[in-house]
Protein backbone atom coordinates (compact mmCIF):
# COMPACT_ATOMS: atom_id res chain seq x y z
CA UNK A 1 0.00 0.00 0.00
CA UNK A 2 1.20 3.70 -0.83
CA UNK A 3 2.74 4.76 2.08
CA UNK A 4 1.22 8.73 1.84
CA UNK A 5 -1.87 6.87 2.08
CA UNK A 6 -1.24 4.23 4.74
CA UNK A 7 -0.15 8.03 6.74
CA UNK A 8 -3.25 9.38 5.74
CA UNK A 9 -5.09 6.72 7.24
CA UNK A 10 -3.67 6.07 10.36
CA UNK A 11 -4.06 9.94 10.74
CA UNK A 12 -7.90 9.32 10.17
CA UNK A 13 -8.29 6.26 12.54
CA UNK A 14 -6.50 7.74 15.22
CA UNK A 15 -9.08 11.17 14.60
CA UNK A 16 -12.39 11.91 16.13
CA UNK A 17 -14.46 12.57 12.87
CA UNK A 18 -16.81 10.59 10.29
CA UNK A 19 -15.60 7.56 8.19
CA UNK A 20 -18.11 6.31 5.68
CA UNK A 21 -18.63 3.64 2.95
CA UNK A 22 -20.16 3.91 -0.13
CA UNK A 23 -20.60 0.15 -1.47
CA UNK A 24 -22.01 -0.86 -4.86
CA UNK A 25 -22.67 -4.06 -6.67
CA UNK A 26 -18.84 -5.08 -6.91
CA UNK A 27 -18.54 -5.91 -3.49
CA UNK A 28 -21.47 -8.35 -3.75
CA UNK A 29 -20.01 -9.79 -7.03
CA UNK A 30 -17.72 -11.22 -4.66
CA UNK A 31 -19.92 -13.46 -3.38
CA UNK A 32 -21.24 -14.10 -6.53
CA UNK A 33 -24.67 -12.02 -6.97
CA UNK A 34 -24.49 -10.61 -10.71
CA UNK A 35 -24.40 -7.25 -10.94
CA UNK A 36 -27.56 -5.90 -11.41
CA UNK A 37 -27.19 -4.38 -15.11
CA UNK A 38 -25.07 -7.87 -16.13
CA UNK A 39 -26.80 -10.41 -18.46
CA UNK A 40 -28.39 -12.11 -15.86
CA UNK A 41 -30.81 -9.28 -14.78
CA UNK A 42 -31.97 -9.51 -18.16
CA UNK A 43 -35.90 -10.67 -18.47
CA UNK A 44 -37.56 -12.24 -21.07
CA UNK A 45 -41.78 -12.14 -21.18
CA UNK A 46 -43.47 -14.16 -23.81
CA UNK A 47 -41.17 -12.81 -26.98
CA UNK A 48 -39.50 -10.00 -25.41
CA UNK A 49 -36.77 -9.40 -23.54
CA UNK A 50 -36.60 -6.63 -21.21
CA UNK A 51 -33.61 -5.22 -19.64
CA UNK A 52 -33.39 -4.32 -15.75
CA UNK A 53 -33.98 -0.49 -16.12
CA UNK A 54 -37.54 -1.84 -17.88
CA UNK A 55 -38.19 -4.04 -15.16
CA UNK A 56 -37.68 -2.33 -12.51
CA UNK A 57 -39.77 0.69 -12.71
CA UNK A 58 -43.61 1.19 -10.92
CA UNK A 59 -44.96 1.40 -14.54
CA UNK A 60 -43.79 -2.62 -15.17
CA UNK A 61 -45.05 -3.22 -11.83
CA UNK A 62 -48.84 -1.57 -12.60
CA UNK A 63 -48.68 -3.32 -15.45
CA UNK A 64 -47.52 -6.54 -15.32
CA UNK A 65 -46.86 -6.61 -11.10
CA UNK A 66 -46.75 -10.88 -11.54
CA UNK A 67 -43.69 -10.53 -13.80
CA UNK A 68 -42.05 -8.09 -12.14
CA UNK A 69 -42.31 -10.47 -8.43
CA UNK A 70 -40.95 -13.50 -10.39
CA UNK A 71 -37.96 -11.07 -11.82
CA UNK A 72 -37.58 -10.05 -8.43
CA UNK A 73 -38.08 -14.10 -6.71
CA UNK A 74 -35.54 -15.05 -9.15
CA UNK A 75 -33.18 -12.13 -7.64
CA UNK A 76 -34.47 -12.92 -4.01
CA UNK A 77 -32.89 -16.42 -4.55
CA UNK A 78 -29.60 -15.78 -5.96
CA UNK A 79 -29.39 -13.21 -2.96
CA UNK A 80 -30.57 -15.59 -0.28
CA UNK A 81 -27.79 -18.25 -1.57
CA UNK A 82 -25.01 -16.18 -1.55
CA UNK A 83 -22.53 -15.06 1.52
CA UNK A 84 -20.79 -12.26 2.79
CA UNK A 85 -17.12 -11.90 1.74
CA UNK A 86 -14.30 -10.52 3.54
CA UNK A 87 -15.12 -7.24 2.46
CA UNK A 88 -18.51 -6.79 3.70
CA UNK A 89 -16.75 -8.48 7.02
CA UNK A 90 -13.85 -5.92 6.73
CA UNK A 91 -16.64 -3.08 7.11
CA UNK A 92 -18.69 -4.23 10.36
CA UNK A 93 -15.20 -4.57 11.62
CA UNK A 94 -14.78 -1.14 10.81
CA UNK A 95 -18.17 -0.44 12.71
CA UNK A 96 -17.02 -1.73 15.58
CA UNK A 97 -13.98 -0.15 16.08
CA UNK A 98 -15.18 3.23 15.25
CA UNK A 99 -18.78 2.75 16.31
CA UNK A 100 -20.78 6.28 15.85
CA UNK A 101 -18.07 7.89 13.77
CA UNK A 102 -19.06 5.01 10.98
CA UNK A 103 -21.45 5.06 8.62
CA UNK A 104 -22.37 2.50 5.81
CA UNK A 105 -24.10 3.81 2.70
CA UNK A 106 -24.92 0.64 0.55
CA UNK A 107 -26.81 0.59 -3.27
CA UNK A 108 -26.87 -3.32 -2.81
CA UNK A 109 -30.63 -4.70 -2.17
CA UNK A 110 -28.87 -7.76 -0.94
CA UNK A 111 -29.14 -7.56 2.54
CA UNK A 112 -25.42 -9.46 2.75
CA UNK A 113 -24.14 -6.47 5.34
CA UNK A 114 -26.68 -6.68 7.57
CA UNK A 115 -26.39 -10.55 7.02
CA UNK A 116 -22.61 -10.21 7.94
CA UNK A 117 -23.42 -7.90 11.29
CA UNK A 118 -23.48 -4.50 9.81
CA UNK A 119 -26.16 -2.91 12.41
CA UNK A 120 -29.51 -1.52 10.70
CA UNK A 121 -29.12 1.80 12.30
CA UNK A 122 -25.50 2.52 10.87
CA UNK A 123 -26.34 1.01 7.68
CA UNK A 124 -28.47 3.26 4.65
CA UNK A 125 -29.86 1.31 2.41
CA UNK A 126 -30.22 3.85 -0.05
CA UNK A 127 -31.69 1.69 -2.80
CA UNK A 128 -33.86 -0.59 -0.36
CA UNK A 129 -33.77 -4.50 0.93
CA UNK A 130 -35.19 -7.32 -1.44
CA UNK A 131 -36.02 -9.08 2.03
CA UNK A 132 -38.54 -6.94 2.57
CA UNK A 133 -42.12 -5.16 1.05
CA UNK A 134 -44.32 -3.29 1.34
CA UNK A 135 -48.32 -2.68 0.20
CA UNK A 136 -48.45 -1.14 -3.46
CA UNK A 137 -51.48 0.53 -2.36
CA UNK A 138 -50.03 2.28 0.19
CA UNK A 139 -52.36 1.76 2.90
CA UNK A 140 -49.39 2.33 5.51
CA UNK A 141 -45.49 2.42 4.87
CA UNK A 142 -44.85 -0.46 6.79
CA UNK A 143 -42.15 -2.49 5.74
CA UNK A 144 -42.48 -6.39 6.22
CA UNK A 145 -40.59 -9.03 5.86
CA UNK A 146 -40.64 -11.11 2.70
CA UNK A 147 -42.04 -14.76 4.37
CA UNK A 148 -39.77 -16.93 5.21
CA UNK A 149 -41.77 -19.89 3.44
CA UNK A 150 -41.08 -17.68 0.10
CA UNK A 151 -38.82 -19.95 -2.24
CA UNK A 152 -36.38 -18.05 -4.71
CA UNK A 153 -37.71 -18.71 -8.11
CA UNK A 154 -35.84 -20.29 -11.52
CA UNK A 155 -35.97 -17.77 -14.33
CA UNK A 156 -38.96 -20.44 -16.16
CA UNK A 157 -40.78 -20.72 -13.05
CA UNK A 158 -44.33 -19.70 -13.14
CA UNK A 159 -46.13 -17.95 -9.81
CA UNK A 160 -48.15 -20.37 -7.82
CA UNK A 161 -51.22 -20.00 -5.76
CA UNK A 162 -49.15 -20.06 -3.13
CA UNK A 163 -46.84 -17.22 -4.18
CA UNK A 164 -49.61 -14.99 -4.93
CA UNK A 165 -50.95 -15.15 -1.55
CA UNK A 166 -47.52 -14.74 -0.06
CA UNK A 167 -47.07 -11.21 -2.26
CA UNK A 168 -50.32 -9.73 -0.64
CA UNK A 169 -50.32 -6.58 2.03
CA UNK A 170 -50.85 -8.47 5.17
CA UNK A 171 -52.74 -5.22 6.41
CA UNK A 172 -55.46 -5.29 3.56
CA UNK A 173 -54.50 -7.56 1.07
CA UNK A 174 -53.86 -5.76 -1.74
CA UNK A 175 -50.06 -6.19 -3.37
CA UNK A 176 -47.15 -6.01 -1.88
CA UNK A 177 -44.18 -4.96 -3.82
CA UNK A 178 -40.69 -5.34 -3.10
CA UNK A 179 -39.13 -2.54 -0.97
CA UNK A 180 -36.71 -1.43 -3.87
CA UNK A 181 -36.29 1.87 -5.19
CA UNK A 182 -37.32 1.90 -9.06
CA UNK A 183 -35.86 3.93 -11.92
CA UNK A 184 -38.78 6.11 -12.37
CA UNK A 185 -39.05 6.73 -8.56
CA UNK A 186 -37.12 9.62 -6.39
CA UNK A 187 -35.23 9.26 -3.82
CA UNK A 188 -36.94 10.03 -0.44
CA UNK A 189 -35.96 10.31 3.50
CA UNK A 190 -38.35 7.65 4.99
CA UNK A 191 -37.52 4.50 2.79
CA UNK A 192 -34.02 5.69 1.48
CA UNK A 193 -32.14 8.02 3.90
CA UNK A 194 -32.09 10.83 1.21
CA UNK A 195 -31.12 13.85 3.73
CA UNK A 196 -29.65 11.03 6.47
CA UNK A 197 -27.20 10.50 3.57
CA UNK A 198 -26.49 14.06 2.45
CA UNK A 199 -25.85 15.08 6.21
CA UNK A 200 -23.49 12.46 6.88
CA UNK A 201 -21.46 13.03 3.47
CA UNK A 202 -21.07 16.58 4.74
CA UNK A 203 -19.60 15.55 8.26
CA UNK A 204 -17.32 12.84 6.11
CA UNK A 205 -13.33 12.94 6.71
CA UNK A 206 -13.06 9.49 4.64
CA UNK A 207 -14.84 8.06 2.05
CA UNK A 208 -14.58 4.64 1.53
CA UNK A 209 -16.10 4.17 -2.63
CA UNK A 210 -16.45 0.13 -2.53
CA UNK A 211 -16.93 -1.57 -6.22
CA UNK A 212 -19.36 1.02 -7.60
CA UNK A 213 -19.55 3.36 -10.72
CA UNK A 214 -21.90 6.16 -9.79
CA UNK A 215 -24.47 5.08 -12.35
CA UNK A 216 -27.19 7.18 -9.91
CA UNK A 217 -27.77 10.08 -8.16
CA UNK A 218 -27.68 9.92 -4.57
CA UNK A 219 -24.11 8.14 -4.20
CA UNK A 220 -23.06 10.95 -6.81
CA UNK A 221 -24.04 13.42 -4.62
CA UNK A 222 -21.96 12.18 -1.42
CA UNK A 223 -19.04 11.42 -3.45
CA UNK A 224 -19.07 14.74 -4.59
CA UNK A 225 -20.25 16.77 -0.88
CA UNK A 226 -17.05 15.14 0.32
CA UNK A 227 -14.61 16.37 -2.25
CA UNK A 228 -15.62 19.70 -1.83
CA UNK A 229 -15.37 19.30 1.92
CA UNK A 230 -11.58 18.15 1.58
CA UNK A 231 -12.39 14.85 2.72
CA UNK A 232 -10.18 12.35 1.42
CA UNK A 233 -11.79 9.87 -1.34
CA UNK A 234 -10.56 6.30 -1.78
CA UNK A 235 -12.43 4.61 -4.53
CA UNK A 236 -12.05 0.50 -4.42
CA UNK A 237 -12.94 -0.65 -7.38
CA UNK A 238 -11.18 -3.59 -10.40
CA UNK A 239 -12.17 -0.79 -13.40
CA UNK A 240 -11.37 2.74 -13.63
CA UNK A 241 -14.57 5.02 -13.09
CA UNK A 242 -15.91 8.02 -12.72
CA UNK A 243 -14.93 8.23 -8.68
CA UNK A 244 -11.50 7.54 -9.87
CA UNK A 245 -11.04 10.96 -11.49
CA UNK A 246 -13.47 12.88 -8.83
CA UNK A 247 -10.68 10.73 -5.91
CA UNK A 248 -7.66 11.62 -7.78
CA UNK A 249 -8.50 15.03 -8.96
CA UNK A 250 -9.18 16.19 -5.46
CA UNK A 251 -5.59 16.48 -4.11
CA UNK A 252 -6.31 14.30 -1.33
CA UNK A 253 -7.73 11.04 -2.95
CA UNK A 254 -6.70 7.15 -3.97
CA UNK A 255 -7.69 4.78 -6.40
CA UNK A 256 -6.93 1.33 -5.26
CA UNK A 257 -7.24 -1.04 -8.09
CA UNK A 258 -8.06 -4.37 -6.41
CA UNK A 259 -11.24 -6.87 -5.08
CA UNK A 260 -12.68 -4.90 -2.40
CA UNK A 261 -12.05 -8.52 -0.48
CA UNK A 262 -8.66 -8.19 -0.72
CA UNK A 263 -8.48 -4.10 -0.12
CA UNK A 264 -10.42 -3.71 2.69
CA UNK A 265 -9.05 -5.79 5.06
CA UNK A 266 -5.60 -4.31 3.83
CA UNK A 267 -7.45 -0.51 4.84
CA UNK A 268 -8.22 -2.40 8.40
CA UNK A 269 -4.87 -3.94 9.39
CA UNK A 270 -3.72 -0.36 8.74
CA UNK A 271 -5.91 1.49 10.79
CA UNK A 272 -6.63 -1.10 13.33
CA UNK A 273 -2.88 -0.92 14.16
CA UNK A 274 -2.84 2.65 14.28
CA UNK A 275 -5.67 2.72 17.01
CA UNK A 276 -3.64 -0.51 18.78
Amino acid sequence: MDLELKDILKKIARGNKRITALTGAGISAESNIPTFRGPEGYWTVGSREYHPQEMATLYMFQTQPEEVWRWYLYRYGVCRSARPNPGHRALVEMEHMFQDRFTLITQNVDGLHLRAGNSPDKTFQIHGNIFFMRCSRPCSETLYPVPENMRGKQKDEPLTDADRALIRCPACGDYARPHVLWFDEAYNEEYYKFHSSQKVAAETELLLIVGTSGATNLPNQVAWVVSQAGGCIIDINIEPNPFTRMALDSGRGFFIQKPSGTALPEILKVMKKAIG
